[in-house]
């Protein structure tokens, strides 16, 4: 009977520890921090990726939210306040968010989902071994501004000067789209702004240069916290647009072309679940978009006077009416 008793307990204590285990785990909370602009479809697209891994917010995850709500001069404080909150990883989306989120931190883990050039930002050290505590996903935007140009030649083929609107140092972020420029027949001229009460005098100079278009480059927080502002003087001044992200078509803009930024965030919860897991961001590739999205407003179109070809609306993503 004491054999057949020790035999029993044995048994019963093999079957109950992978179970003792499971609810060990079971009861780890993890605190992730967010340093953000405002909530978006990009970030519902981060939250359907962590309940996708299985995460559920107050059972086994803590999201922590600290939004600049367009006062970005915020996001130093925002991102010292995630670091004395000890979160076991930040999610910074793009550069501007990235930027201060590193200057207070150089051991909590931050990933990033919406950089356009991370090695050329600093941020790591090359895409295949990122080298240090930040890793993430990158829109590979400026790499897509040829083909932007050519879509917004596919809508208006009578253009033959584009402005370029941007406020950073252009470099050779636009080679390619120079090739194409020039196969295209458009010539590219650049209009820098660097505050918001800048950008009518740019739309003047535009006007006098004879501007038929205007593109946008990647990378700032000005041009998308003043995407109305630009839409409304881009449609006063009949200039169609070509802009980096659909926010700026919803906000009138006539035409954006860039990687699904839903999708990028969906997949930057993999990168979370990973480092929570135990990974180290220095062994996490940066990995590039495999889903793009092209937005036409023709709403802003008819105010424009222009009848987008078919074979364009025919391979939108989405149609804003």
């Amino acid at each position: 009977m004491r054999v057949i008793g020790f035999a029993v307990a044995l048994a019963v204590s093999l079957v109950l520890a992978p179970l003792g285990s499971e609810v060990q785990s079971a009861g780890q909370i993890y605190r992730i921090g967010v340093l953000a602009n405002v909530r978006s479809p990009a970030t519902e697209g981060f939250q359907q990726g962590l309940r996708e891994l299985g995460y559920v917010e107050g059972h086994n995850v803590v999201v922590e939210w600290r939004l600049a709500e367009g006062r970005f001069e915020r996001l130093p404080e925002l991102a010292a306040e995630l670091v004395r909150l000890n979160v076991d990883v930040i999610l910074a989306p793009a550069s501007p968010y990235v930027r201060p989120a590193r200057q207070v931190t150089n051991t909590i883990p931050i990933v990033f989902a919406l950089v356009s050039d991370p090695v050329a930002e600093g941020f790591v050290t090359s895409l295949s071994r990122p080298g240090g505590h930040i890793t993430g996903l990158s829109t590979i935007s400026d790499e897509l501004n040829a083909k932007r140009l050519e879509l917004l030649k596919e809508a208006v083929p009578t253009i033959r000067r584009v402005g370029v609107l941007t406020n950073r140092e252009t470099g050779d972020l636009l080679e390619k789209s120079r090739d194409v420029a020039r196969a295209l027949t458009v010539q590219l001229e650049f209009f820098s702004v660097q505050r918001p009460e800048h950008f009518e005098g740019a739309f003047g100079a535009m006007r006098r240069r004879g501007v038929q278009a205007i593109i946008e480059l990647p990378g700032t927080t000005l041009f998308y916290a003043e995407r109305n502002q630009i839409a409304s003087l881009a449609i006063a001044s009949r200039l169609p647009t070509m802009f980096t992200a659909r926010e700026f078509t919803e906000a009138g803009g006539l035409m954006s072309y860039s990687a699904s930024y839903p999708d990028l965030m969906r997949r930057a919860a993999t990168y979370v679940d990973k480092i929570l897991k135990g990974a180290k961001p220095a062994d996490l590739p940066v990995e590039q978009p495999t889903k793009f999205e092209l937005v036409i407003n023709l709403k802003t179109a008819k105010a424009l006077g222009l009848t987008i070809p078919q074979s364009l609306l025919t391979r939108a993503d989405e149609i804003i009416q």
